[in-house]
Parts: C-alpha cells; sequence; structure tokens
C-alpha cells in the first residue's frame, strides 16, 4: 500500500479538530486494542461512542449495535474490525454521514478506502492513533 491512505494533514487534522469517534468492534475487554485506543482518545477529550452488535456501555459511553443507530455527527468512524469485513464498516459510515474513517494497523482495504475518499470522506489506513497522537502531541 502507498501513502495515499496516510496524509500527514488528514491525520494531523483529525487528531487536532474531531470530536466524536466511533469505534466499530468497542466492546468492554480492556485488553483488546480498540478498548485501549478508544480510552486514550477519550482521556484526550474526544467523546468516544462505542458500536458494537451487543451494544454495551463501555467506557461510560452508550453503546449502539450499528452506525445507524448512533444518534448525532460523527466525525471519525476507528473500523477495528478485520481487513475482510472493513469494506461493509466503511460502507455503514458513508451512508451515516460520518466525516472520517480510521482503519487501524494491519486493517487494510482500499477498494473501501477509495469509495470513502470518493464520497468525501477523510481516510486514514494502516495507522495507529495512539502512534500518531504521540508522534504530533509529545509534551
Amino acid at each position: 500500500m502507498d501513502g495515499r491512505f496516510a496524509d500527514e494533514r488528514v491525520i494531523e487534522r483529525l487528531l487536532a479538530e474531531s470530536e466524536t469517534w466511533a469505534f466499530v468492534g468497542l466492546g468492554d475487554d480492556p485488553s483488546r486494542t480498540v478498548y485501549q485506543q478508544a480510552r486514550l482518545l477519550q482521556m484526550r477529550g474526544k467523546r468516544i461512542v462505542p458500536v458494537h452488535p451487543v451494544a454495551r456501555t463501555v467506557l461510560g459511553e452508550p453503546g449502539y449495535a450499528s452506525l445507524s443507530d448512533v444518534p448525532g455527527t460523527v466525525d471519525v468512524v476507528g473500523v477495528y474490525r478485520r481487513s475482510e469485513y472493513a469494506g461493509a464498516v466503511v460502507d455503514e459510515a458513508i451512508a451515516a454521514g460520518a466525516g472520517a474513517v480510521w482503519l487501524p494497523i494491519g486493517v487494510i482495504d482500499e477498494a473501501a478506502g477509495m469509495r470513502a475518499r470518493d464520497a468525501g470522506l477523510d481516510v486514514v489506513m494502516d495507522r495507529c492513533p495512539a502512534v500518531e497522537w504521540s508522534l504530533r502531541r509529545a509534551g
């Protein structure tokens, strides 16, 4: 994969200016990467929205079974599903009117990324929000 889904300006803007992140795949298991990423961004002032079929409350925030159930605006959808399922989540994010999708390290679906970009969403792929945050916000 080339760097077309890792634009430094987009990453910086999403970390600095976004307010609400929906984390698809976020359950209540603190050992999972998605939980750790959501917790970090929540500690940094972001509102997090758990999206998981079980729809439990996680990190004090009510969960929703799907992106279409989430009320209000979502700035960024974190796609914490395996690559083979990422495209469907990206399509849901497009339909829900999200501003961006962020696929973490190892989650790659370039066709879905192009669909999102063509629909006007910002796309970050194969990057870790925590690592990117530390690179930009150290100190």
